[in-house]
């Protein structure tokens, strides 16, 4: 057995030599691991385990007839899953102060795409909604991209403005012209869910950021009722409407998504039929396996699955606010927000479709629905919610108490 003298004057020296490369190669991800941080990554890793297997469920039957086996959307899944899962990666280990800087940047490029959807011959259509960019397998939905985008520069916005904050010629106004473009946009797609999700995230912030409510109620007035127009004054949208209010009127015309999804939810009971063992997904749901994914949830896992989906967002919401209240500025308190509030108003658009609460509105339930942009976008979000995590208002002195200890 040897050992290393080291000279007596050379001893502290050399400890904190040791000391610090063993820091560097434990701090691999900035920041200071926060429970916060670990119960959110567990949250959306479950979420997203959920996901594929109920993906790899619902569309079983239609990928066994097109293509012989069970795996074709389930296998897409997993790879928009590991794509993800770098974009996650990138927003979390790259400082959040990078995405502020070029926060107007991102917004234009996401401007500019979806205007590239609108040119005739380059967005690409289906069922009569052109919401697409690429060619083959790579497909691009830039409205997903335009919810972060827009998020992001109007947390900068407001941050920047704090000090003008009850002027609403500083701050609202410009937000509000900012959102109705990128709703304008989302809108002649058309895509009437999406554009609700992203007034809602921009409606959120404003309200947390200190706006004066009297302009702020009056600008989410005029925007409901330009909403109540575009849906009373377009006939889909006014039929799916009428639908909502009585599937049974059209059991297997424009109410067949919303009648077979509550078949679904009864037949599961309490406990579920068993993974596999669904009905509806043979033929009866259109499209089973992304935006009424949760109507097969709860006729295989019956009450009990459906309800652990909505307590596991439920808790996300609740780690995404602690995430919001403790951040280090306001600008990553106003992203949290957003990113909270993106989730959840999204989840539930969706499960109160699928349960008949809502009208339907083709949103996707985040994480679990299959889905290539919405998935990715999502996780790319859930990064700088975790980074935002890591980087609490007080973590400077959590470091030097553990470095102290």
């Amino acid at each position: 057995m040897t050992s290393t003298l080291v000279h007596p004057s050379l001893r502290d020296r050399h400890a904190e030599g040791r000391s610090g490369l063993f820091a560097r190669r434990r701090m691999v991800v900035p920041g200071v691991a926060t429970g916060t941080f670990w119960v959110l990554a567990s949250l959306v890793t479950v979420l997203n385990m959920i996901g594929l297997v109920m993906v790899m469920s619902a569309s079983s039957v239609v990928s066994v007839k097109k293509t012989g086996a069970p795996w074709m959307y389930v296998k897409d899944q997993a790879t928009f899953t590991v794509v993800g899962l770098v974009a996650l990666a990138a927003t979390l280990l790259i400082s959040i102060d990078f995405w502020r800087r070029f926060a107007r940047a991102w917004l234009l490029i996401a401007i500019g795409l979806l205007f590239l959807v609108l040119v005739p011959g380059i967005g690409i259509t289906v069922n009569g909604a052109t919401r697409w960019l690429g060619a083959g397998p790579v497909v691009i939905q830039p409205s997903e991209f335009a919810k972060f985008a827009l998020l992001l520069f109007v947390a900068d916005l407001l941050a920047r403005r704090t000090d003008h904050i009850d002027d609403w010629r500083w701050t609202l106004a410009p937000v509000i012209a900012y959102l109705a473009v990128v709703a304008a946009l989302i809108m002649a797609e058309p895509n009437l869910g999406t554009t609700i999700i992203v007034a809602a995230i921009v409606l959120v912030m404003l309200l947390v950021s200190g706006v004066r409510l009297g302009p702020l109620s009056l600008a989410t007035g005029i925007g409901a009722a330009a909403a109540t127009l575009f849906v009373a004054g377009t006939t889909f949208r006014r039929k799916r409407f009428l639908s909502f209010l009585d599937p049974m009127k059209a059991p297997t015309g424009i109410g067949q998504q919303g009648v077979q999804s509550m078949v679904a939810m009864a037949n599961g009971g309490i406990f579920g039929r068993g993974l596999g063992r669904s009905t509806v997904k043979w033929g009866y749901l259109p499209y089973a396996w992304t935006d009424f994914i949760f109507a097969v949830i709860g006729e295989e896992f019956g009450l009990v699955g459906a309800l652990t989906v909505v307590v596991l967002f439920v808790a996300v919401a609740a780690v995404g606010a602690l995430a919001a209240a403790r951040a280090k500025d306001r600008f990553s308190m106003l992203v949290a927000v957003g990113i909270t509030t993106w989730i959840i108003v999204q989840a539930i658009m969706n499960i109160g479709a699928v349960i008949g609460a809502m009208p339907i509105t083709g949103v996707p339930l985040p994480f679990i629905s299959s889905g290539g942009s919405a998935l990715v976008v999502n996780l790319a979000a859930v990064g700088m919610l975790l980074n935002i995590a890591r980087h609490p208002a007080d973590a400077g002195d959590r470091e030097l108490a553990r470095i102290a200890g």
